[in-house]
């Protein structure tokens, strides 16, 4: 099951729209948003908060701060699908309308740097990329790993070269795309749970669009949260890789018509 208000009920552009699943996202959830309203301060922008399967309060604490909103340049939507990270993503960028879009977490794990180093590039080089990545992988990313999850992550870096080709170094990151193009994409994006991005990532290089990865910094209070990924998804996402690479045609003539739409 999926809610929320139509495309066609909130028809006008904005600059960005930031996309935030939301799974037992009580503890920080209300902190992510109020977060993103002052750093979106004198900018047109939505939050989109997509609520998914949760057994806590998230839900209540949306609806409230969806009814008792006060910030008309920033809009606030709550929707709700079903359960998983992709679901969430997928709905909220159907239901999006921003020049851009930021796919991001509800514990804000990279704080701005993401969007600032974005916005860097863009003044540097005078242009924006039409997919740009908050990258644990960078070489200027201040991440610290555990071993175990260096160990896994280095495993499913191995596997996706293997047997998709990318060449993104973390498509798990936090995702800045081209808003008509990431809407042409979505439709054909069906991973429900973590693949998702990696899906979008093999997608957009299929199509000949290399992402751009851009240094973060793991914030401390995320640095102490223990994964959310467990052993169970890495291996169901070695297996959805394969699936990946068996809808090969069908993503790339997406891409392709995304690309398209930005070019007209």
């Amino acid at each position: 099951m999926v809610s929320g208000p139509a495309p066609s009920s909130r028809p006008e552009a904005v600059e960005l729209s930031v996309v935030i699943p939301a799974h037992n996202s009580a503890r920080v959830i209300e902190a992510t948003v109020d977060a993103f309203v002052e750093y979106l301060s004198g900018r047109t922008a939505e939050i989109i908060v997509v609520e998914n399967g949760s057994t806590d309060s998230t839900a209540d604490i949306c609806a409230r701060l969806e009814a008792g909103w006060t910030h008309p340049a920033v809009a606030l939507h709550v929707l709700t699908s079903d359960k998983g990270m992709g679901n969430a993503l997928r709905l909220g960028v159907e239901q999006s309308r921003g020049d851009r879009v930021l796919l991001t977490a509800d514990d804000l794990p990279f704080g701005f740097d993401d969007l600032d180093a974005a916005a860097q590039l863009a003044s540097e080089t005078g242009s924006t990329p039409l997919v740009a990545i908050g990258s644990k992988a960078h070489p200027e990313s201040a991440v610290e790993r555990g071993v175990l999850r260096g160990v896994m992550t280095f495993g499913f870096t191995s596997l996706r070269r293997i047997v998709l080709g990318t060449r993104t170094r973390d498509p798990q990151g936090t995702f800045i795309v081209d808003g008509t193009l990431l809407r042409a994409v979505a439709p054909q994006l069906i991973e429900p749970g973590f693949l998702f991005t990696t899906e979008l990532d093999y997608a957009v290089e299929l199509a000949g669009v290399r992402p751009v990865e851009l240094p973060v910094r793991l914030s401390e209070s995320h640095r102490s949260e223990p994964s959310r990924v467990a052993f169970a998804d890495v291996v169901k996402m070695a297996r959805g890789l394969l699936s990946l690479r068996g809808r090969r045609h069908e993503l790339l003539a997406a891409a392709r018509a995304g690309r398209q739409a930005v070019d007209a």
